[in-house]
């Protein structure tokens, strides 16, 4: 196995080793509105520093809207106050940008035109890394094969679809890491670490807000299983675990709220456009029929394949509520994304990963039988006084 496991691993670097050389030939002029709107966010953190969450257009006193619109030939360049990605905030009179502020403050760490490059460069070993750590975890043949092509295909993906935005290099990476995370939280954390779990999930999916707003539907699935074990079981327990999990959520996103309040008002409220077609929940077959013919669809079902059969399977509590909260997961953001009225090749990959990572380190996480014996554990889909 020892053998085998360094061939997995030496055939996933070989192709990290190919994605930082198709990299390492990008350009950041690529023409795309998104595109420009993360490297203002960059702009602004490098100038201001925190003061960078205030994105209003009359705040460009250097110029940097007109001079990178005409660089990148944007439409409407020669009007920079109506910049593309922006919005005019009715509370705050300011026109400002749609996106939360993360993507923007992890380019700005890196000088200014050689942004983009490290970014993705940084998440795709990132990624790589996530990958050997489960083909170490892998313990049979199968499941070392099955998880070693799984680790070639993410690191695959971190160029096609990962590279349609900036903001889903940091978002692959968190899938990753909250993923590795649910499944130690729920199937090998003992009693009294559970809570540090718990808390470490939340801030981690927390976190994800940052990068995209949509990604606050990642955290749907824990909130009704913490919510459901609550009401099942009565206890202060409980209580808290799911307390302690939607505080740390906040705590994650608290960038993203205090964004809010300086460009909309309110932390509560959203810096995207009222007029947007994205804020419009709508029914549309050629919406549902473009997810129906893309890798997205594969990715989904495979991850439903996948709870399926752990539910039937096996006893294991531990490993049967990774499979119930990825289930709640999974619904909920398909009923967001398919009533969405547009699709990009991106919007379903994060619960797709997230979803996939979690059944992955589940199932290479999980005890034997024997162990599952041991502890008492005789399938109940959600743990009497606690999650773990």
């Amino acid at each position: 196995m020892r053998y085998l496991k360094a061939a997995c691993g030496f055939v996933c670097f070989l192709i990290l080793a190919s994605n930082i050389w198709s990299m390492s030939h990008w350009t950041e002029a690529r023409g795309v509105n998104d595109d420009f709107c993360y490297l203002r966010q960059a702009h602004l953190f490098q100038r201001f520093g925190l003061g960078g969450l205030d994105s209003r257009v009359s705040g460009d006193d250097d110029h940097y809207l007109a001079t990178k619109m005409k660089q990148l030939n944007l439409i409407g360049w020669t009007d920079p106050l109506l910049p593309p990605c922006h919005g005019l905030m009715p509370a705050t009179k300011r026109m400002v940008i749609w996106y939360p502020p993360g993507t923007g403050f992890l380019m700005a760490l890196f000088p200014e035109g050689y942004q983009v490059i490290p970014l993705f460069v940084l998440a795709t070993v990132a990624i790589f890394g996530f990958g050997l750590l489960a083909i170490v975890y892998a313990t049979t043949t199968l499941s070392l094969v099955l998880t070693a092509v799984f680790a070639d295909v993410v690191v695959y993906m971190m160029i096609n679809p990962t590279k349609a935005s900036y903001s889903m290099a940091p978002t692959m990476v968190i899938c990753a890491l909250a993923g590795f995370l649910t499944a130690r939280l729920f199937v090998k954390a003992p009693q009294r670490r559970s809570l540090i779990l718990t808390v470490l999930t939340g801030f981690v999916l927390g976190l994800a807000v940052n990068f995209r707003v949509a990604n606050l539907f990642l955290s749907a699935g824990y909130c009704l299983f913490f919510l459901g074990a609550f009401l099942r079981s009565r206890t202060f327990e409980t209580f808290l675990q799911g307390g302690l999990f939607g505080t740390a959520i906040l705590l994650g996103m608290a960038p993203t709220l205090a964004a809010n309040a300086i460009n909309a008002g309110s932390p509560l409220a959203t810096t995207y456009s009222e007029s947007g077609v994205d804020v419009l929940p709508t029914i549309d077959a050629s919406v549902l029929w473009a997810y129906f013919t893309d890798i997205q669809f594969l990715l989904l079902l495979l991850a439903g394949g996948w709870i399926a059969v752990i539910l039937r399977r096996y006893r294991g509590n531990g490993i049967k509520s990774v499979a119930v909260v990825t289930a709640g997961n999974l619904l909920v953001n398909l009923a967001f994304f398919m009533s969405h009225p547009s699709y990009t090749q991106y919007y379903t990959i994060p619960i797709a990963m997230l979803s996939l990572w979690s059944l992955l380190f589940a199932s290479l996480m999980r005890p034997t039988e024997a162990e599952d014996d041991s502890r008492g554990i005789r399938g109940q889909a959600f743990p009497a006084g606690s999650a773990a």
